[in-house]
């Protein structure tokens, strides 16, 4: 257990994120001014409305306490880059995508430190471990930022070698993910079948309850069809490698990463389901130049 959690999936997320970094240049990050309403509408929803929803199924659905920290571990941790390969499968803006999970990645040094620290308290009380705030902002930093910096750096010094490795890199890292989630629920064997039915059925909820909202208020604000898709996406695919580093590796619980590693497997479904039934709306209204769109 101790290389899995220790080496294993730390090493796994760096990846992940280098994987992710391949792909980024800094117009990614110049959308936030360029665009303003979108990244605006995507990163608020990401990081007031996601943990807000976190905390309402946590407070009122029966669960054990650790279960109700790990649901807000998953809600603090940025969009997971696998939001970007289903936006691109669903027809949306993929760039907007891309930002999005840029961004909110970097911000996580500060937000996962913040919400998972206030939820130990609130949820645990003193039966809380102590979440070493110093540790958690470093370890953030040397798995998720470093590696994409990493990333950005190689795409900019040789850009033929990022350009043919980012597929590569992409696939291996979404690959990387689906193992390091079936590693998390064999590491967590003992507890996952009695903490299961708490945590499964408030994952999917958790789940098709940010899809909803994410699409609701990117119609309200009237984003354009591939903006409310990337937006949409991104609200639904959280980074669950990061949530069972968490878990796992700063608070030293795997019960902590039951809620990662169980949302991990559904938003695979949720999301691809989503993500087919949006492409086939924006192909007829694509080609529907001579029929109206479905409504």
């Amino acid at each position: 257990m101790g290389i899995v959690t220790n080496v294993i999936l730390p090493l796994a997320l760096a990846l992940i994120m280098f994987a992710m970094g391949l792909g980024l240049t800094g117009r990614d990050f110049a959308r936030v001014f360029a665009q303003p309403k979108d990244f605006l509408a995507g990163a608020g929803l990401q990081l007031i409305v996601l943990p807000a929803a976190a905390f309402a199924l946590a407070s009122v659905w029966p669960m054990a306490a650790i279960l109700a920290v790990g649901l807000m571990i998953l809600a603090a941790c940025p969009g997971g880059t696998t939001s970007n390969l289903m936006t691109s499968m669903a027809r949306g803006d993929v760039a907007l995508s891309i930002s999005l999970t840029a961004v909110i990645s970097l911000l996580a040094v500060v937000t996962v430190p913040l919400i998972v620290g206030g939820s130990l308290n609130h949820f645990m009380g003193q039966d809380a471990p102590p979440l070493p705030v110093l540790e958690t902002v470093l370890k953030i930093t040397a798995i998720v930022v470093v590696p994409t910096a990493l990333g950005m750096l190689v795409r900019r010094l040789a850009p033929g070698f990022a350009q043919w490795a980012g597929g590569h890199t992409r696939l291996l890292s979404t690959a990387v993910f689906v193992l390091v989630v079936i590693a998390g629920l064999i590491v967590s064997r003992d507890d996952i079948v009695p903490f299961f039915a708490q945590a499964g059925l408030v994952a999917l909820v958790f789940n098709l309850l940010m899809l909803a909202i994410a699409h609701g208020v990117a119609a309200a604000l009237r984003l354009n069809p591939a903006q409310r898709i990337a937006v949409t996406i991104e609200c639904g695919f959280q980074n669950a490698t990061l949530g069972i580093v968490v878990g796992t590796t700063l608070l030293g619980d795997v019960r902590f990463a039951i809620a990662s590693a169980v949302y991990g497997l559904i938003m695979l479904f949720t999301g691809l389901g989503y993500a087919l039934i949006v492409a086939r709306r924006q192909g007829a209204a694509a080609g529907g130049g001579r029929a109206p769109a479905d409504s």
